[in-house]
Parts: C-alpha cells; structure tokens; sequence
C-alpha cells in the first residue's frame, strides 16, 4: 500500500515539476539540466525500491512453498501417527513371550513386530518421528502431564518418570504431544 502512496506523491512531484517547466520556460540550460536530473533519482530511487519489494515477494513466497511442501501431508501424518499407536497398544496387549507358548502366538506376534518396524520405518523416511521422553526434563511445548507423582530416589524434580505415548513431529513441527507421568517434589 505505501508503494502505491509513494508512486502516486512521486507522480504528483513529477506532474509539479513538469508544470513548474512549463510555466518557467526560461529555465537555463544548468537549471534544466538539474532539474531533469532529480528527477531521473526520483526515477531511480522508485525503481530500486520496486526492485527490492520484487525480491522480498520472491523470497517470501519461496519460503511459503517450501513450507507448504514440508508440511501438506500434517493431517495424513497425524492419523498415520494413531496407526502407529494403535499396533503398539495391540502388541502391549499380547502376553509377553513364555517357554512353550502356541508357536502360533509367536508367530502373531513376530509378524505384527515386523509390521510396526516397517511402519514407523516408513514414517520416518517421510519425515514423521517419534521421541519417548522418559528420563528427559519435561518439556510442555512437546509434552502433556497426564499426571504427578513423587520423585524416585535419585531422580530430580520435573523429569519425565514414564510415558504413555511417544510425541510425534513432522520434519521437526509437533504433531502429537508426549503424554508423560512427571516426577514431582
């Protein structure tokens, strides 16, 4: 808006100066010559700021459409995320590994490992990661205090005791939040 503003007052000065030329035409030739150079830096000046506006616009959309890639899949990612999530919880759920299981479980559960370790494989590649917090001091912009409990012998104050869920970011931008147990006074 402002370049318009100074446009249309360097115009204005431009059209002034112009009739001042013509009502004054006895103008010496150093006159004239002074004249028309203001004017051409009126020119320049005008130019060299439409110039860097120009620029400032290139870098300003170059820096949005690097963001709009790096980030257009956010929802796609945050539903993978609870995918992610849910193979963890049905693998907590299977009873842990015993000496002469069905080798049927076994198998179930080699199978639905495997699946998790490419899934978050693949996740990864494409910029989604997942950070387990617990030791790590609590942080509230990555993580969500579900609860507090007393410090355990030897661990400090506002560190993270236990994790319910790991936080998930795209290429660095918070996707889900860490929900975390921390360790109170």
């Amino acid at each position: 808006m402002s370049d318009d503003k100074d446009i249309k007052a360097a115009e204005t000065e431009a059209a002034a100066a112009a009739a001042e030329a013509d009502a004054a035409p006895e103008l010496t030739p150093e006159e004239r010559i002074a004249a028309l150079e203001a004017e051409v830096a009126g020119f320049k000046d005008r130019w060299l700021r439409a110039e860097a506006e120009m620029q400032n616009l290139r870098t300003r959309t170059q820096r949005e459409v690097q963001e709009a890639r790096a980030y257009a899949t956010q929802k796609f990612a945050r539903d993978a995320v609870e995918a992610a999530e849910n193979l963890r919880r049905g693998l907590d759920a299977m009873p842990g590994k015993a000496p002469g299981e069905p080798e049927v479980l076994t198998k179930i559960r080699d199978g639905i490992e495997g699946v998790e370790r490419s899934f978050i494989g693949i996740l990864e590649r494409n910029g989604v990661k997942r950070d387990d917090p617990t030791g790590k001091p609590f942080d509230p912009e990555m993580h969500q205090a579900m609860a507090e409990q007393p410090a355990p012998e030897g661990v400090a104050p506002g560190l993270v005791v236990a994790c319910w869920t790991p936080a998930w970011t795209l290429n660095g931008r918070l996707l889900k939040p860490a929900m975390v147990v921390v360790a109170g006074k």
